[in-house]
């Protein structure tokens, strides 16, 4: 079955870095969008980097744009998010997530289990 593994989180100083990574298993990664996303207060998520299945087209929210950047390496089936100059607004959980079809950029996902990213003094 489809596995998402996030790892990389923890706690960081403001303007610090952080590099989330997913490992990834179950589905065949080269041929999905690959997303990463966030927990809102609300309990929701929204999706702040996106990446295409060969890795060259990349979409980022506002928020992240010029600080975040999401790779892969489609031979590992590894999903990475380098997360620059962090700010406080930027703590919450972090979701791996794949498309829901392949080859497609549908907006939906499936997510991983999430990991937490605190941005603290």
């Amino acid at each position: 079955q489809v596995q998402l593994v996030e790892s990389g989180g923890g706690t960081v100083q403001p303007g610090g870095s952080l590099k989330l990574a997913c490992a990834a298993s179950g589905f065949n990664f080269g041929i999905y969008w690959m997303f990463w996303v966030r927990q809102r207060p609300d309990g929701g998520t929204d999706w702040i980097a996106q990446i295409n299945p060969k890795g060259d087209v990349t979409y980022y929210d506002d928020s992240v744009k010029g600080r975040f950047t999401i790779t892969r390496d489609n031979a590992n089936n590894i999903l990475y998010l380098q997360m620059n100059s962090l700010k406080f607004e930027d703590t919450t959980v972090y979701f791996c997530a794949k498309d829901r079809n392949p080859y497609a950029r549908s907006g939906r996902y499936t997510k991983g289990q999430g990991i937490q990213v605190a941005v603290s003094s």
